[in-house]
């Protein structure tokens, strides 16, 4: 919940005059709802696509207060942030509302992004991909591992977020091997496409280490999203590993 029409347009300008050389790299900036049709004016016909940050569970109806994805979609809205610990966690939204979220954004052509991670107790005390394990099948449960074809999975421990103290290459790695693994059918077409991030304060810093790590497609960037110059190194960072893959 950060910006204003002035600060945006500074922040995606910059974004836009930094960033159009970057040939590997995708690029998605998700703003609060007030400014999807500010990001859809200035971000049409760029490299650079939009989303938003969460969606409500329901097509439409009398949900005073709530965004549906055809209203996103109104504006251009290809990606939807789902599952945030900030959401779930101030707004207890449990990973049963996630999962029908997340299935409905797919009937309406919106890639989501579905968060998922432990807390710090829960990472002390091993039960970490227990934690993460139950947060994926409740969407696998319902609807089948296949609709991860169509998403993409930020592994975001919540202990990280926020506080400049990003998880290890180790940790990280073994998080997105497990989650790789649990979302991977041998006949199933999701080992190739379905991408997982990794959140938690992903900085100018840390993000080429990151980036290297086998199994990390890329990152979800909060904080540092809001500072033009650390962004445009992160995604930098993010072609500089994609470049070294390609040759």
């Amino acid at each position: 919940m950060h910006g204003n029409l002035q600060q945006n347009a500074t922040l995606l300008n910059a974004y836009l005059n930094d960033l159009s050389s970057l040939s590997h790299t995708q690029i998605v900036v998700c703003v609060p709802y007030p400014y999807l049709a500010q990001a859809q004016q200035m971000l049409q016909h760029t490299n650079i696509a939009w989303g938003a940050q969460n969606m409500a569970k329901f097509e439409f109806g009398a949900y005073t207060g709530e965004v549906g994805a055809e209203m996103l979609k109104d504006f251009g809205a290809q990606y939807v942030i789902l599952g945030h610990s900030e959401r779930s966690t101030a707004y207890c939204e449990s990973d049963e509302n996630i999962a029908d979220k997340f299935m409905l954004a797919i009937h309406h052509g919106l890639t989501p992004v579905l968060c998922v991670g432990e807390t710090l107790i829960e990472r002390e005390a091993g039960v970490m991909q227990m934690v993460v394990g139950k947060q994926l099948d409740a969407i696998v449960s319902k609807f089948g591992v296949k609709v991860f074809e169509h998403a993409i999975v930020s592994y975001e421990p919540i202990w990280a977020i926020g506080t400049g103290l990003a998880a290890s290459p180790v940790q990280a790695e073994a998080m997105h091997q497990f989650i790789r693994q649990k979302l991977t059918q041998p006949s199933s077409q999701s080992e190739s496409t379905l991408k997982i991030l990794y959140g938690g304060s992903v900085n100018a810093q840390n993000a080429v280490q990151l980036f290297s790590v086998n199994g990390i497609d890329g990152g979800l960037v909060g904080k540092c999203s809001l500072h033009a110059q650390d962004f445009v190194k992160i995604c930098q960072a993010a072609e500089q590993v994609c470049e070294m893959l390609v040759t």
